[in-house]
């Protein structure tokens, strides 16, 4: 056993700054004053963070997006037990879209059919969830949309009618939660003079069929009015969205980073591909990703889901 532990991969305060969105000062403070440090040692000065260090400062930090001070934090890092990482079960999945529904949807939208084009929007959410139906169908007929069916001429009419159909779609499968599993919410937006875009909506429906509610802005704001935003509804997490990078400009984030509740920052969109970013901005590359991180970051693992024995019991992995 001491053998694997010895094998262990470690990280340096650089890299796990980068992974928590911290300064690797604030990284040395934690360790100074509350003992929140590595506890692996290298052959010369510099020490390592091992796997249970890091959860427990994934622990301090989303009880600091929770609204508790730093002290209360690490009180809360250092008390709670660090279980063993465990192999995460599959979550149970949807039936996969039929790819006819894409041609489908193509079709109703070409014949300016507008509920045929909402009937199977709400369809394919219904059965295979926000994300399966964004990655698989939405998302390429509108991508087919804008680059032009294989040489064939496609009226801008059926595209506004199609993307406003999907508007509508994403907006009725994100509910009003009452009971979210974040205390504070995340603050999703474009970045100041990026055009409205859907991709934010489907980002917003998909967290909150996992309980995650969050503050939308379809309309990007100028950056004095998102500064503004961010400072009073103390999200406890900033998602900046770039489509095109004429518009993506990194001395946003310095600017919706500031005040006293902490937040987690993420730069998303093909915009931010060769903007270099501040350390504390995580690039999150894709909706699936954007999901998944946002939840961890927030919320940490998923729990362990119980599955059915032989015999017809129940068990937890």
């Amino acid at each position: 056993m001491e053998r694997v532990r010895q094998a262990e991969p470690t990280m340096p305060v650089a890299a796990v700054a980068r992974r928590l969105g911290v300064a690797p000062a604030t990284l040395r403070t934690w360790d100074r004053r509350y003992g929140l440090g590595p506890s692996r040692h290298t052959g010369g000065k510099h020490r390592r963070y091992g796997s249970a260090d890091i959860r427990r400062l994934e622990l301090m930090q989303r009880a600091l997006l929770r609204g508790a001070s730093t002290a209360e934090a690490a009180r809360f890092a250092l008390e709670t037990p660090i279980a063993d990482e465990q192999v995460e079960t599959p979550a149970p999945t949807r039936a996969e879209p039929d790819r006819s529904v894409a041609r489908r949807l193509r079709g109703a939208a070409l014949a300016m059919d507008t509920a045929a084009t909402q009937h199977l929007l709400a369809e394919v959410i219904t059965e295979a969830g926000v994300l399966a139906a964004w990655e698989t169908v939405i998302e390429p007929v509108l991508t087919a949309f804008g680059t032009g069916w294989h040489g064939a001429h496609t009226g801008a009419e059926a595209e506004y009618l199609l993307t406003e159909s999907v508007l509508a779609a994403l907006i009725r499968a994100t509910p009003l939660l009452d009971q979210p599993r974040n205390s504070r919410p995340v603050l999703l937006s474009g970045v100041p003079d990026e055009r409205p875009g859907l991709p934010l909506y489907a980002l917003a429906a998909c967290l909150a069929e996992r309980g995650i509610s969050a503050q939308l802005f379809g309309t990007p704001p100028p950056a004095e009015v998102l500064a503004v935003a961010v400072r009073r509804s103390a999200p406890a997490a900033v998602v900046l969205r770039a489509q095109r990078s004429t518009v993506a400009d990194s001395r946003l984030f310095p600017r919706v980073s500031r005040g006293r509740q902490r937040s987690r920052v993420f730069a998303w969109g093909p915009g931010w591909a060769r903007t270099p970013l501040p350390d504390k901005v995580e690039l999150l590359p894709d909706l699936r990703v954007a999901v998944d991180r946002i939840e961890y970051v927030l919320l940490g693992p998923p729990a362990p889901r119980p599955t059915t024995t032989p015999d017809g019991g129940a068990s937890r992995r």
